[in-house]
């Protein structure tokens, strides 16, 4: 009788594995989520479909995973907004500390300090010197309270001691089209979403938060080396499955997924779109959200977002 299970675990996957993504189809997330899934899949010789469960900045598809059977076949392509999710909202349906069973840190998206293209200021510094010329006159977007670019934003103006109104909106898009219209003034939000109205010339690119500058914008400074030193922020993304899920079949689709990022095809469709492929093992993923979580509890309260 013991026998038996160590058969079934060797036979993992022999059915296709769902994949939830808390987002629309065709948006960042979901793109980078399917590049995975097809090439994880392939490893694992099994098909990982991906099902968009989006609403409520990713909560509804987090929450669902926690009423999966812990058997691998149910898993979340997660980002960030899973350990801010809990400081923002009252009762977001999952406990990042407690619900799931990580299985790995795949990819992190820089984002962008960007203006309207009219915007006069060439700079994160001349940007803060008009904010403090004009108090109270300029407004930045975000894809929505407690968002992580609405974060980001809040942060680096608490830093730099300057004060613009919030303006949220639901979702990224809606946001960049007032954007570029002039309805607001700036934002900070994902590279892979801005590159687009940037090279177009519809909005300025002024700073990337990322430690390094990207190799899709080169010629764009990071925020640390232009306005605030050591500042860095970005939005990661992984795969977590329910809490309870056999450690073999955690560690079997973290191998999966770590060869999908070590392939040529993998990381040059990520880098074009300004996307940086990781990795690392369970254990380093279970560590990265406990910091996480307590990274952005504090930058929650600094920046007095009401927990809806």
């Amino acid at each position: 009788m013991a026998v038996a299970p160590a058969h079934a675990r060797d036979a993992w996957p022999d059915k296709p594995i769902r994949l939830l993504v808390g987002f629309a189809p065709g948006g960042p997330t979901d793109n980078v989520a399917r590049i995975l899934a097809e090439r994880a899949g392939h490893e694992l010789g099994q098909t990982i479909v991906v099902e968009n469960k989006a609403g409520a900045a990713g909560n509804i598809a987090a929450a669902l995973l926690t009423q999966a059977e812990p058997d691998g076949y149910t898993l979340l392509y997660n980002t960030s907004s899973i350990v801010i999710a809990p400081w923002v909202y009252k009762a977001p349906g999952f406990d990042p500390l407690k619900d799931f069973a990580p299985v790995g840190l795949t990819a992190a998206v820089p984002l962008v300090l960007a203006t309207t293209a009219s915007f006069p200021a060439d700079s994160p510094r001349a940007l803060v010197e008009k904010l403090k010329a004009n108090p109270g006159k300029y407004n930045y977007a975000s894809s929505g309270t407690g968002a992580i670019e609405h974060l980001t934003a809040a942060q680096m103006l608490r830093i730099a001691g300057v004060e613009a109104t919030h303006v949220p909106y639901k979702g990224t898009a809606p946001a960049q089209v007032d954007l570029i219209a002039g309805a607001t003034q700036f934002t900070t939000t994902t590279l892979n979403t801005v590159i687009g109205p940037v090279q177009k010339g519809s909005l300025k690119a002024l700073a990337v938060t990322s430690r390094e500058r990207s190799p899709v914008l080169p010629d764009v400074p990071t925020l640390a080396e232009s306005l605030i030193p050591g500042f860095e922020s970005l939005a990661w993304q992984g795969v977590v499955a329910p809490k309870g899920t056999p450690e073999p079949v955690v560690r079997k689709l973290n191998e999966a997924f770590a060869k999908a990022l070590a392939s040529e095809e993998v990381k040059q469709k990520l880098q074009q779109q300004g996307t940086l492929a990781l990795g690392g093992s369970p254990q380093q993923y279970t560590r990265y959200i406990e910091e996480e979580y307590d990274r952005w509890g504090q930058v929650v309260k600094q920046a007095g977002v009401t927990q809806q």
